[in-house]
């Protein structure tokens, strides 16, 4: 028998590559004699960094950025070696929301300027080929703070915008009349960028990332009108600067408070759900196709889960490779369909007892409730196999 184990992170408890692990501990409890292989997942959110870089056998690094508040800090982003030399971000390492006091939240005073460091930083490693997940920041600049940090010129009616802090900020929207994209790092040239997007949010208008996302990250409903009229004035200037039509409306342009928008049409991005990129990069299919049994899960099984969330596109690679599909995951939700989860043959919450939700998610815990479950599950297959 030879499994494939690809299960995301039970988030605030184990890592991907750890929850895989502790279930392949299990497996051969049962039968110690199975082959098993365990790979890295995620949607390009949480994660990711750590799941992809590991799974891959790549290399952490630290760089000094700032974060969206312009203090200095250390963020980790992975390399991994191959002909491209690929980096894989998070831009929550350096925009992200977690990293300011919920008291200091103001899109009108958060950047990305640490983002477009940290890609300076990985071209300054060699790297060419970048996977960027976008997902939890704090900012709502269009992102022109990391465009900045890149070599963009920003202007005013009559000079040439820096921003109070020598950096730009989501406030700044309102003052620029012009850009120019010509003094870019000309590396820039040679790279490219998959960007792991998972909401199909447009950069202004109803759906917008200034009414959708704007409140989350503290902007007040009477500056909602004001910033999504700088999104939509920013999209025109692009358009002019670009010398190119530019479509604000294109599913993504609107995530991590216009990145999306900014990846795409300054820097060529790709704008693809997580999981695809994940899998694509980390050849999962290959693995997969040769497999008798696929294992994967999540933390929480829930309405969520089966919209395009990781789990589900490992499920449906192994369906095309006709294989079976077994799903460990934390916890259930009440709400919770069971027939709603497409592709999976059977799923398995791993709690064996009554416990606190810390206790479930203490990390050793976790370990032996996944690898417990894993045994039983493996014990009945081999019976059943000899049927």
């Amino acid at each position: 028998m030879k499994v494939v184990f690809a299960i995301d992170s039970m988030k605030g408890s184990l890592s991907s590559m750890e929850c895989g692990k502790a279930a392949a501990q299990g497996l051969l409890r049962a039968i110690p004699d199975a082959e098993y292989e365990v790979r890295p997942l995620a949607d390009g959110g949480e994660g990711t960094v750590q799941a992809v870089t590991t799974g891959c056998g790549g290399t952490f690094r630290e760089a000094n950025v700032m974060n969206p508040l312009g203090k200095r800090i250390r963020a980790t982003y992975g390399i991994i070696e191959n002909p491209n030399k690929t980096a894989i971000i998070e831009i929550s390492a350096a925009a992200g929301l977690t990293l300011i006091p919920d008291v200091d939240r103001d899109p009108f005073k958060t950047t990305t300027y640490g983002v477009g460091e940290l890609i300076l930083d990985a071209i300054e490693q060699g790297c060419r080929h970048f996977i960027i997940g976008l997902g939890g920041s704090a900012t709502n600049d269009a992102g022109i703070g990391m465009l900045q940090a890149l070599g963009a010129k920003f202007y005013d009616s009559s000079r040439i915008l820096t921003g109070d802090n020598g950096y730009l900020t989501g406030g700044d929207l309102e003052f620029i009349s012009r850009m120019s994209p010509d003094s870019f790092n000309p590396i820039l040239s040679e790279c490219t960028f998959r960007i792991a997007c998972d909401v199909d949010n447009p950069l202004f208008g109803p759906r917008g990332a200034s009414r959708i996302f704007g409140p989350q990250k503290g902007l007040f409903d009477s500056e909602i009108d004001a910033a999504d009229k700088w999104m939509r004035n920013f999209a025109k200037l692009s358009k002019e600067s670009l010398h190119r039509d530019v479509d604000p409306d294109v599913p993504g342009c609107g995530a991590a408070g216009g990145l999306g928008f900014a990846f795409k049409y300054f820097l060529g991005g790709e704008l693809e759900p997580g999981n695809k990129i994940v899998i694509d990069e980390t050849n999962l299919k290959n693995y997969i196709s040769d497999a008798d049994i696929v294992v994967t899960g999540e933390g929480m099984l829930d309405a969520q889960t089966a919209m395009g969330k990781a789990p589900i596109g490992i499920a449906h690679i192994a369906k095309v490779f006709n294989k079976p599909v077994i799903a460990l995951v934390g916890s259930v939700a009440a709400s919770f369909d069971g027939d709603a989860l497409p592709d999976v043959d059977a799923y398995f919450p791993i709690m064996r007892r009554p416990i606190s939700l810390e206790q479930a998610m203490d990390p050793a815990t976790a370990r032996v409730n996944i690898a417990a479950t894993a045994e039983q599950i493996f014990r009945l297959l081999q019976i059943q196999t000899k049927i």
